[in-house]
C-alpha cells in the first residue's frame, strides 16, 4: 500500500513539475484564411510547407481565384562555411544558413506584400577522421533547419489578415 502512495506522489509531482514549467503542446496555428494558393519558385521546403498547412486545416488550392490568400515562394539558399580553424589549418567548425523568401497578397489586392526572409543557422564540430558520421550530422541539421522554416512560415502567416473578397 505504501509502494502504491509512494508511486503516486511522483506521478502527481511530476505532473504539477510539467504544468508549472508552462509546457504545452505546439497546437495547430490560428490562420485567418481556409484556402491558400502557392506559386512561385519549388523549394525544397515546399512539400512540408504543404503537409504543415494541412495539418492544420488549411486547404491548397489550385487556382488563384479560389483562394483566400496568395503565397509565392521566391527563392532559397543553403549555405556553408568555415567557422573555425586549427593552429594547422584544419577545419574544425562548419555554419550552415538556410534563408527562404516568400511575400503574399490577397486575391483581390493587386499589390505583393513585402519580401519576407525567414532564416535558419547551425553550427557543429567536424573531424575527417569521421566523414560519414559528419556527413549523417549535416543532412539531420539541414532538415532540421527546414523544419524550422516552415514554423517561422506558419507563424508568420497567423499574422496576415486577409481582406475579404
Amino acid at each position: 500500500m505504501q509502494s502504491i502512495v509512494r508511486r503516486f506522489s511522483v506521478v502527481f509531482l511530476f505532473a504539477l513539475a510539467l504544468s508549472a514549467c508552462g509546457y504545452q503542446l505546439r497546437g495547430v496555428a490560428d490562420l485567418s484564411f481556409k484556402k491558400l494558393y502557392i506559386q512561385g519558385a519549388p523549394l525544397s521546403i515546399s512539400k512540408d510547407l504543404k503537409k504543415s498547412l494541412k495539418t492544420n486545416g488549411i486547404q491548397v488550392v489550385g487556382s488563384a481565384e479560389e483562394a483566400d490568400l496568395l503565397l509565392e515562394l521566391l527563392s532559397e539558399t543553403n549555405e556553408k562555411r568555415i567557422l573555425s580553424l586549427s593552429g594547422t589549418g584544419v577545419v574544425r567548425e562548419y555554419e550552415l544558413n538556410y534563408r527562404a523568401s516568400f511575400r503574399t497578397r490577397a486575391p483581390a489586392s493587386p499589390t505583393w506584400s513585402q519580401p519576407q526572409t525567414v532564416q535558419t543557422r547551425r553550427n557543429y564540430s567536424y573531424n575527417d577522421s569521421a566523414l560519414l558520421g559528419k556527413a549523417e550530422e549535416e543532412a539531420r541539421l539541414n532538415l532540421d533547419m527546414h523544419n524550422d522554416a516552415v514554423r517561422e512560415m506558419l507563424r508568420r502567416l497567423t499574422a496576415i489578415r486577409p481582406t475579404a473578397k
